[in-house]
C-alpha cells in the first residue's frame, strides 16, 4: 500500500512535467527536502528536558541544542533524517556517566529547530554554529548527519576537534538522489531537470557533493561503522569513505541495520573515544 502511494505521487509529478519541467522538478525537490516526521514527540520531552536547552541562531532560524554537563571534554551528537536528538538517549546517558559533557542538536526542519526544509548544506551551517559555541573534541554523526558533518569539516576549521565517528553515513549525494528518483519512478523529463533545480536552489552540483571527497583533507582520527545489511545506505558507501579518509578505521557489522542501535556498536565508540 505504501509503495503504491509513493508511485502514485511520482506519477502525478511525472504528469506535471508535461506542463512544466521546472515546476515539476521543483515539486520533486520540495518533496525530497521536507521530512514527514522527526519533530519532538510528547514521550521524548521528559528526557530532552533533563538537558540545558539552548537556542542558537543561523540566519534568523532557531537551532535547538541540548547539553548535559560532565567533567570531561565535550562530545557533539548529530542525528540523521526524520529523527531528532532523542535518538541519542542511550549514548547520552552512558557518555554522561563516563564523565563526558554531551551536546546534541536538532537538524533543520527536525526536532525543535527551525527551517521549512532540510538539506545537508544547511545542516552543515547549523553544525558550525553549534561547534563554535560548544567546542567539541569529538563528533558522532549518524546517516545524513554524517554527510552534513563532512560538508561542515570541508568548509570550516574547529581547532578543538580531535575525533570523528560516522555511523551508517552516505558518501555520494548523487546516489541519494538516484535512489529517490527510482523510488518515486520519475521520468527523464524530471531527472534531467532536477540537477538544474538543485543547483539553482542550493548552489551545488550533485555530482560534486561527496562526503568521500570532503574527507580527503580531514586529518583528525576517524571511526566509520556501517552494517553490511544496511538497506538505507549501501555498505559500499562505507568502503568509499574509508578509502578517502586516510586516518580512519572501518568497523563492519552484520544484522544491526541502518540504525546501528546496538550495545556493541556503542562499545566500539566508547573505546575509540578513550584511546
Amino acid at each position: 500500500m505504501k509503495n503504491l502511494l509513493v508511485k502514485s505521487v511520482g506519477s502525478y509529478i511525472n504528469l506535471l512535467s508535461y506542463i512544466s519541467k521546472p515546476y515539476a522538478a521543483n515539486k520533486a525537490l520540495n518533496l525530497f527536502t521536507k521530512p514527514r516526521k522527526g519533530r519532538v514527540l510528547n514521550h521524548q520531552l521528559d528526557f530532552l528536558d533533563t538537558a540545558f536547552n539552548e537556542e542558537l541562531i543561523y540566519k534568523d532560524e532557531p537551532i535547538m541544542t541540548y547539553r548535559w554537563l560532565g567533567s570531561k571534554e565535550t562530545i557533539l551528537l548529530v542525528h540523521g533524517w526524520e529523527s531528532n536528538s532523542f535518538r541519542w538517549r542511550s549514548y547520552i546517558t552512558e557518555l554522561n556517566k563516563k564523565g563526558y559533557s554531551v551536546v546534541a542538536l536538532d537538524a533543520p526542519a527536525h526536532g525543535r529547530s527551525g527551517s521549512k526544509e532540510f538539506s545537508a548544506i544547511l545542516y552543515a551551517e547549523y553544525i558550525n554554529v553549534v561547534a563554535k559555541r560548544f567546542k567539541p573534541t569529538a563528533i558522532i554523526a549518524h546517516s545524513v548527519g554524517g554527510m552534513a558533518t563532512t560538508a561542515f569539516l570541508n568548509k570550516y576549521q574547529i581547532p578543538s576537534l580531535e575525533k570523528l565517528i560516522l555511523l551508517g553515513a552516505p558518501s555520494e549525494f548523487k546516489d541519494i538522489i538516484g535512489r529517490y528518483i527510482d523510488m518515486l519512478g520519475y521520468n527523464h523529463r524530471i531527472t534531467n531537470q532536477l540537477d538544474k533545480t538543485i543547483i539553482k536552489r542550493f548552489g551545488v552540483v550533485p555530482d560534486q557533493f561527496s562526503s568521500a571527497k570532503f574527507l580527503n583533507n580531514v586529518n583528525i582520527e576517524g571511526l566509520i561503522i556501517h552494517d553490511k545489511e544496511d538497506s538505507i545506505i549501501p555498505y559500499n558507501d562505507a568502503l568509499l569513505l574509508n578509502d578517502h579518509y586516510k586516518n580512519s578505521t572501518l568497523i563492519s557489522t552484520e544484522g544491526f541495520g541502518h540504525s546501528l542501535n546496538n550495545t556493541s556498536v556503542r562499545e566500539h565508540i566508547y573505546n575509540f573515544l578513550e584511546v
